[in-house]
């Protein structure tokens, strides 16, 4: 198994570490204190690098925690072995962290991402809502400007394979899409920030006009209403890598199809060909030319699993990540000649509203249809395609063609 230390220089693990730092600072809105604590979560194969975080965590006066992802072989175990008592076990002190987390950085190296294919996806989505309360506060202290997070996913043999990529194209796809060769990165990511910014204030004027998006490539048809007190997001330091501008649409207004061209690796499963069929906002047909029945099953996790939490459209003038790269974090974010669009099925983000997050109640939530789910799961479209406003005076514009916004 690679580390990171073995896949990158020295000088690019200090930078990705410090944009890692950056984004998690970034993405939150109050100003952090000296003991505020940092939850520093790492697979193995990513030590190094959660090392160089930790000692600039411990110097900026925060208390890293630093947690270690079990190996897949103990996961592949826990989830064959575990009864549905141990799958709902949360260990004891969990809760009282999340509930004083300020900061999260996610570090994922994964050394298998099919590990799982052979467990029933129902002891998965045990798991999943067992540990929901983790997600809910997460974006609720988010969302009062306690709290900011990160994530970033590092280069192993076993996502190269499965990205059809050598070991060394995959990790320079990583450090090209990362600005990690860059004497500033930390320089890039602001001006990239404001540039989306830019955009985002474009598109939020013209999303207050809007009754619906119209999605269209050669096999999705969609309708997305965005909804009432809605705003884009993005440029927020969430993930690293990060060039998507999105929104939590008003699930309710979805109607149509959307197709994944995109393979997707969830739970150690994968999925391709992924055809969802949407009527009064739920997803009523589900198809996959690969792991269907895994597809269904997560679909039926909960009440929300099968609508639509999120709507995204990413640039290709933002992005440099032209080939895939068997993991959501890179895909979601894909430029390549067309861009992409892709949904999550699932939880919606709160902060899309425009409004006071902090004092956005549930009741809000449901009335303006922002999904609830345990599930959020991205699923992406590269094909060429073309996304029209349908403006409430009856005009049309079309907001994203060719791989890039059309917002003169």
């Amino acid at each position: 198994m690679e580390t990171t230390k073995q896949l990158f220089t020295e000088k690019q693990l200090d930078n990705l570490a410090a944009s890692l730092v950056w984004g998690m600072k970034t993405s939150r809105t109050g100003r952090y204190r000296r003991g505020d604590i940092v939850l520093v979560i790492t697979d193995l194969a990513a030590l190094d690098l959660a090392r160089k975080i930790n000692a600039k965590l411990i110097k900026d006066g925060l208390n890293p925690v630093v947690k270690i992802n079990h190996p897949h072989a103990m996961d592949y175990d826990y989830y064959k072995l575990a009864d549905a008592s141990q799958l709902k076990f949360v260990s004891p002190g969990t809760k009282e962290l999340y509930d004083n987390l300020n900061g999260l950085i996610m570090l994922r190296a994964p050394e298998s991402i099919t590990h799982l294919k052979d467990i029933d996806p129902k002891k998965i989505g045990a798991r999943e809502l067992a540990l929901r309360f983790t997600t809910v506060a997460r974006f609720n202290r988010q969302a009062r400007g306690l709290l900011g997070w990160t994530l970033t996913y590092l280069p192993t043999a076993a996502t190269a394979k499965e990205a059809g990529l050598t070991l060394k194209d995959f990790t320079g796809q990583i450090v090209k899409a990362c600005f990690l060769n860059d004497k500033d990165p930390i320089a890039k990511w602001t001006e990239i920030a404001k540039r989306q910014n830019e955009f985002m204030k474009i598109l939020n004027k013209t999303t207050r006009q809007t009754v619906f998006f119209h999605v269209e490539s050669k096999n999705t048809d969609l309708k997305i209403v965005p909804g009432e007190k809605r705003q884009w997001l993005g440029g927020r330091g969430c993930n690293i890598p990060s060039f998507e501008l999105f929104l939590s649409p008003d699930w309710r207004g979805t109607a149509g199809v959307f197709y994944a061209n995109l393979p997707s690796y969830r739970n150690g499963n994968l999925v391709e060909g992924v055809r969802l069929e949407f009527k009064n906002g739920s997803a009523v047909a589900v198809k996959a030319t690969a792991g269907e029945k895994f597809v269904q099953k997560q679909l039926a996790l909960d009440k929300g699993a099968n609508q639509v939490g999120e709507f995204s459209l990413t640039d290709t003038r933002f992005s440099n990540i032209d080939k895939f790269m068997a993991n959501t974090l890179f895909d979601e974010n894909f430029g390549g000649k067309h861009g992409n669009c892709h949904i999550a099925v699932g939880s919606a983000y709160a902060d899309s509203y425009d409004g006071d997050v902090s004092k956005f109640t549930k009741a809000q939530k449901q009335r303006l249809g922002f999904n609830d789910s345990a599930l959020h799961w991205d699923l992406v479209n590269t094909e060429p395609k073309r996304v029209t406003a349908h403006l409430k005076n009856g005009q049309t514009r079309i907001i994203y063609e060719k791989g890039e916004f059309s917002l003169s």
